[in-house]
């Protein structure tokens, strides 16, 4: 796959409903809403050259409508509810982009509204891994550390506590190499996505060839609970003093 001339769109879904962290796409963080980081973000890529916000929150159109070099793609509640897919969400607005703007684009970048930290040069790397690759899609992936499935425990109703996956490891270094979705980013070819609708795997619109870029943890912060913004909050402070 070549870049070269390749339409390469930012979309950043923006659900109202959480119930975790009610408003928190539109919450200030160091004086800016959430969502800013994701879209100064892709502002700042190499190779995206559209950015699209869908939402079904009021407050995120009012923002969106305010910039220039945003498109807002109004979610119909169909779409925004607890249940729904993201992915779903995304052809709604690829095909919004098609009919109201013309816009079709090869690839898709998926950047979820509740991120504000990001390492600075993941999305181009996961960009140019799916150029070089030809990769149906490439996410960002950490490790889990503390929290590697060998360590993990099952517990039954009796309170007894037993391994998920039964095994002697106890040294870290013993552990095999394994990774976590973190979430920052997500490139995805168009035609991946769009032969995905209505297929019942929700990870089909991923595709069979997917690639990972390596992140390491707490570069990627995501918000879902009121510490999460204590602690994306303390990452940004030491990004700028660095």
């Amino acid at each position: 796959m070549n870049m070269e001339n390749k339409k390469i769109l930012g979309l950043i879904p923006a659900r109202a409903g959480s119930v975790g962290v009610p408003g928190k796409n539109v919450r200030l963080l160091m004086g800016k809403p959430v969502i800013s980081y994701s879209i100064d973000t892709a502002r700042e890529s190499k190779f995206i050259d559209k950015i699209s916000v869908s939402s079904d929150d009021a407050k995120v159109m009012e923002l969106c409508k305010a910039l220039d070099d945003v498109v807002f793609v109004n979610r119909p509640e169909e779409l925004a509810s607890n249940s729904s897919r993201v992915d779903d969400a995304m052809r709604h607005c690829l095909r919004c982009l098609k009919e109201e703007h013309g816009y079709e684009p090869d690839i898709v970048v998926l950047l979820y509204a509740n991120i504000p930290v990001r390492s600075d040069t993941i999305i181009d790397r996961a960009i140019e891994k799916l150029i070089e690759t030809d990769a149906d899609s490439v996410q960002s992936f950490t490790d889990p550390g503390k929290f590697h499935p060998y360590w993990l425990y099952q517990l039954e109703n009796d309170g007894a506590a037993n391994k998920y996956i039964p095994n002697k490891i106890y040294r870290r270094q013993e552990l095999p190499s394994l990774y976590a979705v973190d979430g920052a980013v997500a490139v995805i070819k168009t035609s991946v996505l769009l032969d995905a609708k209505g297929n019942d795997n929700p990870h089909a619109f991923f595709g069979t060839k997917r690639r990972a870029v390596i992140q390491q943890p707490h570069e990627t912060v995501d918000i879902d609970s009121q510490l999460d913004f204590y602690l994306a909050e303390a990452v940004l402070r030491a990004k700028e003093n660095k």
